[in-house]
């Protein structure tokens, strides 16, 4: 700073004027240039309505401006309320999205018809140093276009199943092949015709959903114009068309897990791999994740581990229970639960009866063909041998016994009650002891 010699007054050279004037107007020139940047975003929101008001007050109202736009302007809030609407839409609304979602679906490529497997597994093996067996000669084969269920209890080697298939870890033994392509050193070859979803997925919070699937896109060879109508296409299969300009750190539990599905969809996978997809959230948002996959059959083979059996009868054709590294057993649902399910009968009855239903309990648990009696507060479940039987003989005893019944049906076995029973049944030898239910044993303890 210099002193002027000709008067009292102080002034500043050039220099130290620029000095502090140019940063300030790189800064002013860059916010307003940033701003009317996002201001013409194509799902960009903003209070009032009014693009063009607000590109006014972003250029005439200096440093202001841009401030203004950033911190009154913009309405991300839209995006929150849209998500909410969309969740809980009349079933018209409901409807007319699946449809529009449909639309989308013909136009991606269908899986060609054939007989071949999607996924094809032959003594699969993966031991860990220390003699840790996570899984142990695994036979599979998954047919091309179907909803695959796989299940096990956690530790029953599921997701090492799944980064197997997916060549993400190495097997110690056997052989396998996903879309034809074979396991272990393929590499891109094998990431181009799947998708994976993690079952802890992590995203860069700092993203918009949008930014994310472009960056998934982009790595998978999409560019411009192509790249931005797939993007558009996974935002709506997911749900997430008006949350996609938000930033991932403000989704919920549930908005994350179907953008994990959108960035695995971004690349039309043959065979889509989804660990444990519904396990963390609540029950809107079990219902949206198991919508979309539901939606997904015939265009990609869909393989789903889980421990939630109610999810895999919903949407599921096929099933595969593992257990400590072992497949117990695979096959169409409809078809495990003819073979292996007990019959069920199931009775209901009034308020206020402890003592008679206590004696019920008693006297169908001395019957021949009583396999195994579970009472909860409101209901009686009688697990059959003969239901020929056992049917005919139920009301007598329940007349006997002095109850009054309000419901008496035969139930339809579910998938947990098999589950429950070939895990127990189903373990190695070396296998911890578990308890066996006594309606999968014979009259002589036997299994």
């Amino acid at each position: 700073m210099q002193f002027s010699t000709n008067s009292s007054t102080p002034s500043l050279d050039p220099a130290t004027i620029a000095l502090v004037l140019i940063p300030v107007l790189i800064l002013q020139v860059g916010l307003m240039i940033y701003a009317l940047y996002d201001l013409f975003q194509e799902d960009r929101r903003v209070r009032g309505e009014s693009k063009i008001m607000w590109a006014l007050i972003i250029a005439m109202v200096s440093l202001l401006g841009p401030l203004l736009y950033f911190f009154v302007g913009r309405d991300d809030s839209r995006g929150i309320e849209a998500e909410d609407a969309a969740a809980t839409a009349p079933g018209a609304a409901r409807a007319a999205a699946d449809d529009s979602i449909a639309a989308i679906l013909k136009t991606w490529p269908s899986l060609p018809p054939t007989t071949d497997a999607a996924v094809v597994a032959t003594g699969l093996t993966k031991r860990y140093n220390g003699g840790v067996v996570a899984l142990n000669e695994l036979n599979l084969s998954v047919p091309s276009g179907c909803i695959f269920g796989f299940l096990g209890p956690n530790g029953a080697g599921k997701t090492t199943t799944l980064r197997l298939l997916t060549g993400l870890a190495t097997a110690t033994g056997g052989s396998g092949s996903v879309a034809g392509v074979r396991i272990g050193g393929t590499g891109g070859e094998l990431a181009r015709s799947i998708g994976y979803l993690d079952q802890d997925p992590r995203f860069y919070t700092w993203m918009r959903g949008r930014e994310l699937l472009n960056m998934v896109g982009q790595l998978h060879g999409l560019h411009g114009a192509d790249l931005q109508q797939r993007v558009g296409e996974v935002l709506e299969i997911v749900g997430l068309t008006e949350a996609g300009h938000r930033r991932i750190g403000g989704y919920s539990g549930g908005m994350r897990q179907r953008l994990g599905i959108g960035q695995a969809l971004i690349n039309q996978p043959r065979v889509l791999f989804l660990d444990e997809p519904v396990s963390s959230l609540d029950p809107e948002g079990r219902r949206d994740v198991l919508g979309i996959i539901a939606r997904l059959r015939g265009t990609a083979t869909v393989f789903m581990s889980t421990h939630i059996l109610n999810d895999v009868e919903r949407v599921c054709d096929r099933v595969a229970i593992l257990n400590l590294g072992h497949l117990v057993v695979e096959g169409p649902i409809d078809e495990l639960l003819d073979r292996y399910a007990q019959p069920i009968y199931e009775l209901e009855p009034e308020p206020q009866q402890h003592d008679a239903i206590a004696r019920l309990v008693a006297a169908m648990q001395g019957q021949p063909w009583a396999k195994e009696v579970r009472t909860t507060p409101d209901s009686v479940r009688v697990f059959v041998g003969d239901p020929a039987v056992a049917g005919p003989a139920i009301l007598p005893l329940v007349v006997a016994s002095g109850v009054n019944l309000i419901r008496y049906e035969r139930a339809r076995p579910s998938l947990e009650d098999v589950f429950l029973r070939l895990v127990a049944e189903g373990g190695p030898a070396t296998a911890a002891p578990v308890t066996v239910p006594a309606w999968g044993l014979d009259g002589r303890g036997r299994g």
